[in-house]
């Protein structure tokens, strides 16, 4: 998958790869961390050739996406990824479009159906509702969940940082293998990703993020009231599919009322059996039919 294709939305220079019709009923694609839009490269064509219009665009911090100003805070806040998400549908004059995600991406449309759901058709959101609560970041977990994100508190200190910067390949190949213990991805799958996370923003969006969710960086004063109105826990109203993978090495499924108050519109929670942290690169039939299957209850 190429982004050929670029477009000034916001603050940044987005760089994104499109197919489909033109006319198609629009569909964002949007990555985590620490992947890249090559992990819509089998859903893509499935929507695309189902008459969908597929925008997948690389996130800030990542391949081909640039800031436009040397002075804007590199912010891997999750106001900043909704803002993006909703400047780059500005930009390429889209009102509304079918929504999907997982990871920092899924949280990008999250924040994008639960604030401006005139602008959100459906949304599909891999661990579910998707939005942090960043008040109650300091509340200890249950020592289970607590070892699945060593790598964020790595990311609070300078080691870390430094460990991020000095070898972020060997790091993210590590974060691939613990999050999808059963995705036998091979060297080629992870070379098409690599130079995604050679952007020379990256270090400073991640690190910034993972010290933000927890309240210990200020976010870009730009987007204060995004995270103001995201610190209620908005719900999310539009019709939404979510997934939990069953061998998720960073979240472990939950049961479909877990979140279902967070969802006061119609929603499916659904588990995926050998599925890990990366559904669309590892099952991407289940996770395009589940976009179509928004657009079909839609028209």
């Amino acid at each position: 998958m190429q982004a050929s294709k670029h477009v000034r939305a916001g603050v940044l220079n987005i760089g994104y790869a499109e197919s489909g019709s033109p006319d198609g009923q629009p569909v964002f694609l949007m990555h985590g961390f620490p992947y890249d839009i090559q992990t819509y490269a089998e859903v893509a064509p499935v929507l695309a050739n189902a008459g969908c219009r597929v925008i997948v665009p690389y996130l800030r911090g990542y391949g081909t996406t640039q800031f436009l100003d040397a002075q804007t805070l590199r912010s891997g806040e999750q106001a900043a990824l909704g803002a993006d998400l909703l400047a780059l549908m500005d930009a390429l004059k889209i009102p509304n479009a079918h929504l999907a995600g997982y990871d920092w991406g899924g949280r990008a449309a999250c924040v994008v159906a639960a604030l401006w759901p005139e602008r959100c058709k459906g949304l599909v959101s891999f661990n579910s509702y998707n939005i942090q609560h960043i008040a109650k970041a300091l509340v200890p977990d249950t020592p289970e969940n607590e070892h699945r994100l060593w790598y964020q508190y790595y990311f609070h200190s300078e080691r870390g940082r430094a460990g991020l910067q000095q070898d972020r390949q060997a790091l993210i190949r590590l974060l691939w293998r613990l999050w999808s213990p059963t995705w036998g991805f091979d060297d080629a799958t992870f070379a098409r990703s690599a130079p995604s996370f050679d952007n020379a923003d990256f270090v400073d969006v991640v690190i910034h993020s993972y010290r933000h969710r927890y309240g210990l960086v200020d976010g870009d004063p730009a987007y204060a009231d995004i995270e103001r109105r995201l610190a209620q826990q908005p719900a999310i109203t539009v019709p939404s599919i979510t997934f939990d993978g069953a061998d998720d090495g960073v979240r472990l499924p939950s049961t479909p009322d877990a979140q279902a108050h967070r969802f006061t519109g119609p929603r499916s929670h659904r588990v995926v059996p050998g599925v890990g942290h990366n559904m669309p690169q590892e099952n991407p039939t289940i996770f395009a039919q589940a976009i179509l299957e928004l657009i079909r209850s839609s028209s």
